[in-house]
Formats: structure tokens, C-alpha cells, sequence
């Protein structure tokens, strides 16, 4: 018996190479675990993820470099740093390729929000400012979160007993007690990590209590990484979540101002003579 004739067969269909990658990439319990870390906390640096695994920092760069030609990991250049951000677009591919198809009405209200939250990401990037203090990391740490130096630094005072959970406050140096920002210390590791959240008071902040999964989900996020170095300190500030495209405009003429003023004081033992957030921003 005779074969058809191979032109009235379809051949089947070829690799996919994207899809291919992601797959390999996914494969790995390693890469998937990479991936979790930076679901975590978005935005790592080479060096944060080694510690965070306890991995060398080959093994890393392997795994990393596969996730990134998976178009899994965007690295983005941050002066001297590169940061490491996860990119849901290939897992969102997969999801609407063969999940949505056997619940697609659900699955495409959650499809819109998740759109909307990506392009809001989008259009309003991490604020990452990067400075370096000769001091130690206990000193920096110190003035983080010490109310009396806040005070002197920042022109508030941050108040806290800086326990994970706990409730911080960043109250006026008046006399009256008034916190304009409030929030959630989500991570304490002293002397070089430390992650709160960041709200005006008002604004979903709990008064007492835990804070619910709502209002940290709608919180911006500060992470305050101090990385030693024999007679000096990296000190990089990471404002995550942020409402909107104003909001990044004040931090950005925000963070350098404290920052500039937290660095002279640690090095001089006096803040600049001028509160340089009252300058008027660059043009």
C-alpha cells in the first residue's frame, strides 16, 4: 500500500524558540526559585541574590543569564549597579495561550486588571538613588532609625521599635506629636537591610493592629540596602509602588535632599546649613 502523498499532510508544527526558553528556564527548581526571590523583592542586585541563596556568584550569573534570554529577568543599570527585575510577560503568554481558553471569562477580568497594573509599572519606574557615606553600616543604620538623629536629618523623626510587623511613624519635630507619613516595617536585618512602607497618614494606614493585604498591596515601598566597604558604606534607596508619575517627581527631589543631609551629617557631625529639599527641582 502506498503512501498519501506527503503534500496532503500538514508537517507538524516547529519549535517555538521563546517558548522554548521560558520552558528551560522554568525547568530548573533553582531558576524558579530566583524568580520567587524576585517576586519577593524586585529589583535585586547580583550580589543580594547570591546572599539571599546562599549561591556563588557563578552559579548565579549561569542561571541568570538563561533567564534573562527567556526574557524571564530584565537587567536594569542603575549607575555602577545592575538590577534584576522580573518580567511576567512570557508566564502571562503561556497562561493566555492554554489556561485562559478552559475559563476564559474569569480569566480575562484578571487578564485586564494584571494589563493595567503592568502598564501602570510601566509608566512609573522604580525610584533608585545610590550614595556613598564614609562611616560604618552600624552608624548608618543608627541614624535610620534613630528618632533623634531623624530628626536632625531629615526634619522629622522616625519613630519605631524596627521589629518586622511593626508599625513606624514620621512624626513633626513640633512638638505635637503629628505623623505625616506613616507605615508597615516589613523587613529588619540590622545593620544593612531594612524595608517599610510608605503612606501619608490617612491613607490606609492602620492606626493599630496588623495592616491588611489590601493597604500594603497599595503602599509605595522604601528599601534601605547598606553595603560596607572597608572605610565607607553604599547606601542605595529603592522607592517601589509608586501611585503615580507626581509622586515619583517628589521623591526624586526628595530622596537626594535627605540623603544629601543623612551623608553630611554622618561625615561632618553637622546637616548642611540650608534644608536642601526647600530648593525649587532642576528644570
Amino acid at each position: 500500500m502506498s503512501l498519501p502523498p506527503t503534500e496532503d499532510h500538514e508537517p507538524p508544527p516547529g519549535p517555538e524558540p521563546g517558548l522554548d526558553a521560558v520552558f528551560k528556564a522554568l525547568a530548573d527548581p533553582t531558576r524558579r526559585l530566583l524568580l520567587d526571590r524576585l517576586r519577593e523583592l524586585n529589583g535585586q542586585t547580583l550580589h543580594e541574590l547570591c546572599e539571599r541563596l546562599a549561591m556563588t556568584r557563578q552559579s548565579a550569573t549561569q542561571h541568570l543569564d538563561l533567564l534573562v534570554q527567556a526574557n524571564l529577568v530584565v537587567v536594569v543599570r542603575r549607575g555602577r549597579e545592575r538590577l534584576h527585575y522580573l518580567n511576567p510577560a512570557p508566564i502571562h503568554e503561556i497562561e493566555r495561550r492554554w489556561i485562559s481558553e478552559f475559563d476564559r471569562p474569569r480569566l480575562q477580568v484578571i487578564s485586564a486588571v494584571k494589563q493595567l497594573a503592568e502598564e501602570r509599572a510601566m509608566s512609573v519606574p522604580t525610584y533608585v538613588y545610590v550614595t556613598y557615606i564614609r562611616a560604618g553600616a552600624e552608624q548608618v543604620w543608627e541614624a535610620l532609625t534613630s528618632a533623634d538623629l531623624t530628626a536632625r536629618f531629615w526634619g522629622h523623626a522616625n519613630v519605631s521599635d524596627w521589629r518586622q510587623g511593626s508599625r513606624w511613624e514620621h512624626r513633626r519635630t513640633d512638638g505635637s506629636g503629628v505623623a505625616d507619613v506613616v507605615g508597615r516595617v516589613l523587613a529588619a536585618e540590622p545593620p544593612t537591610r531594612l524595608v517599610i512602607t510608605f503612606e501619608d497618614e490617612g491613607e490606609g494606614a492602620d492606626a493599630g493592629g496588623d495592616a491588611g493585604g489590601d493597604e500594603l498591596a497599595a503602599a509605595s515601598v522604601v528599601t534601605f540596602l547598606i553595603e560596607p566597604h572597608q572605610d565607607i558604606v553604599r547606601l542605595t534607596v529603592t522607592h517601589e509602588n509608586l501611585p503615580d508619575a507626581k509622586a515619583q517627581d517628589a521623591v526624586s527631589h526628595g530622596w537626594p535632599a535627605v540623603m544629601a543631609n543623612l551623608k553630611s551629617l554622618l561625615e561632618t557631625g553637622e546637616v548642611l546649613p540650608q534644608q536642601p529639599w526647600e530648593m525649587a527641582p532642576t528644570s
